[in-house]
């Protein structure tokens, strides 16, 4: 295939020529959408009269009546940025290389001869539309939501669709799903909707998209957030380790949720009604009747979650064997709530140095 670059200066008109119909220019697309940035190809075929030699072919883009259409090439803004390419089967193509907003125009094909009035121009020619970004939009349920708007949320144990749009209808794209900035893999992706099932708080994060072949053009990030129960309830002690009978531990009970939990409450086991609120319970100068499972429960507007908690056991200490303190040896076993139990008669024997009932 013969191609050569269409660089020359053109002149022409809007008259078709004293051979009428035999003349043909047809256009492949009539309409293009293109992402800013992108490279676009407009393409198609002509033909002429017999007994005419063609001396020029050019795209122009602005047509006045009674002006000389300019070739694209020679125009500023398009300098460097286009090429014209035929072969000697009449295909022709433009190509456009980085484009932006104000390429939109309708572009036509120009055809001179050896005869004065053997002159074409192809209408209507190709529309030009450009499509500045890719916009996400998040469908959960029946609510349509923009990301121009706000951050969007969702509820745990949704589905949603995650859309990727443009402004005009794109040819044939392919769409590429990121999150975090990693392309996704492991989600259900169709045509260009990312479809997700069942909804947990691991989906939360920064969504977006590209097209295949422009990878370098992505969409503006889309938040996505996750709304949840508390979870992972777990509950710390302090001070850790013995605690000698009369002093002070504070219990301390965290979890994941979101939105943050509201409420903290805590409950002795085998009671009705709560022994505190608040994320932290402390109990002031321990003795025999605080013996007993503590647990607590983390509430926000999605659920209530009751903590695994901690174990605690309690023994005298070897260095106290003299003394009638109870020490309290607190250490942390998670899957049972905060346990408190004395045990009443451990001794330390003075000669085995092992420790016995």
């Amino acid at each position: 295939m013969g191609s050569r670059l269409c660089n020359q200066l053109f002149h022409a008109s809007y008259v078709s020529g004293a051979f009428g119909t035999e003349w043909s220019v047809k256009y492949n697309q009539q309409e293009i959408c293109a992402l800013k940035g992108s490279t676009v190809f407009m393409n198609g075929t002509f033909s002429h009269p017999e007994g005419l030699t063609v001396t020029e072919k050019f795209w122009f883009i602005h047509a006045v009546p009674g002006v000389e259409p300019t070739d694209l090439s020679k125009e500023s803004d398009y300098s460097g940025r286009v090429e014209c390419l035929t072969d000697d089967q009449k295909h022709f193509s433009l190509k456009l290389s980085d484009v932006v907003k104000k390429d939109e125009h309708q572009f036509r094909f120009r055809i001179i001869t050896n005869e004065e009035k053997g002159r074409w121009t192809g209408e209507p020619g190709v529309q030009l539309r450009v499509t500045g970004e890719l916009i996400i939009s998040l469908s959960s349920y029946k609510t349509q939501l923009w990301i121009q708007k706000a951050p969007e949320e969702v509820t745990e144990g949704q589905t949603a669709d995650l859309t990727c749009k443009t402004t005009c209808s794109l040819t044939d794209p392919t769409f590429i799903w990121y999150k975090n900035g990693r392309p996704l893999t492991t989600k259900t992706i169709k045509n260009n909707q990312l479809h997700l099932q069942m909804i947990s708080s691991e989906d939360a994060g920064s969504y977006s998209c590209v097209v295949g072949g422009s990878q370098h053009l992505h969409s503006t990030a889309h938040s996505l957030r996750v709304r949840y129960p508390p979870k992972n309830i777990s509950v710390s002690i302090n001070p850790s380790g013995e605690i000698v009978e009369g002093s002070s531990v504070t219990l301390t009970c965290s979890s994941d949720a979101n939105p943050p939990v509201k409420n903290y409450t805590w409950f002795k086991e085998g009671e009705t009604s709560p022994v505190g609120s608040g994320q932290n319970y402390s109990i002031i100068s321990i003795t025999a009747d605080h013996t007993g499972l503590y647990y607590c429960v983390a509430q926000n507007d999605h659920g209530a979650e009751r903590s695994a908690g901690v174990s605690s056991e309690s023994r005298r200490n070897r260095q106290d064997r003299n003394t009638d303190q109870t020490i309290y040896a607190v250490s942390s076993r998670y899957q049972d709530p905060f346990l408190l139990n004395p045990v009443v008669g451990l001794q330390w024997s003075d000669v085995t140095d092992y420790c016995k009932v």
